[in-house]
């Protein structure tokens, strides 16, 4: 197999899991997150263990140049990109008037502005392949609004219209788009977000992000639009689809209460 992967936020969490599940399977990598040693080590690791070729661009996806300069950093790497996992965000936790709005701003920035940049400079070379795929990283955050997580859930609710609405526009080419919605996941993002003191409920959620990335690619291979991995998430899907708006999200503000 001579196709490459590209997987941003790949230095950790579900990205990093995808990483060497990908690898597993043959795929050469092509791997971005901000830390050049944690995509250093990474890479070395995959690179001995799987024997593919993994090559690796730290850089600040919330940059105004990023995407372009990543898309151009890829086609001198290859041309043979066939995989485009977009998995580089995170959440800020407080109400809204109370959380900076440079860092909020930030946020939307890498959770939406990235993705639809990089994805819109890398289509033309997945349109060249026999057969490629988009992996878009939302949560099922993506379904209810979310008090506390107010602009996190948007972005994520953004993601998912967009990934359907481009899957559709695509339909006729080779490249198959999907959008992964995974529930509490164990990555880091609780503290990230700003969010310890519910570090001790959210492990009583958690799925390994191992057993997220494989349903994601899973899912993703089989072409599925919306993948939500875990039982209790579907159902939590189901029933936030089923329960008035306004109950969702009196139950979503007393799980997320500061």
């Amino acid at each position: 197999m001579n196709q490459y992967a590209l997987i941003t936020g790949a230095s950790k969490g579900i990205g990093k899991a995808m990483a060497k599940s990908l690898a597993r399977s043959g795929y050469h990598l092509l791997l971005i997150a901000r830390s050049a040693d944690e995509l250093q080590q990474l890479a070395q690791s995959i690179t001995e263990q799987y024997q593919v070729n993994v090559h690796y661009l730290p850089i600040d996806l919330s940059a105004n140049t990023a995407a372009l300069e990543i898309a151009d950093w890829c086609n001198t790497q290859t041309s043979a990109l066939s995989i485009l996992v977009n998995n580089a965000g995170y959440g800020l936790w407080g109400n809204f008037q109370e959380l900076s709005l440079r860092e909020q701003l930030n946020m939307l920035r890498l959770n939406i502005d990235a993705v639809i940049e990089l994805t819109h400079h890398l289509l033309p070379v997945l349109k060249k392949q026999k057969q490629a795929y988009i992996l878009n990283v939302s949560s099922t955050a993506a379904y209810q609004a979310v008090p506390t997580l107010a602009l996190y859930a948007a972005s994520k609710s953004f993601i998912l219209s967009y990934s359907r609405a481009l899957r559709y526009e695509l339909k006729d080419s080779p490249v198959a788009v999907s959008c992964l919605c995974p529930g509490p996941t164990a990555t880091g993002f609780s503290s990230r977000a700003g969010m310890d003191a519910l570090a001790e409920l959210a492990e009583k959620f958690n799925m390994s992000a191992e057993k997220v990335a494989e349903t994601g690619l899973k899912g993703m291979f089989k072409k599925k639009a919306e993948i939500i991995p875990g039982f209790l998430n579907k159902l939590s899907v189901v029933g936030t689809g089923l329960l008035p708006k306004s109950l969702i999200e009196r139950i979503t503000a007393g799980l997320y209460r500061q």
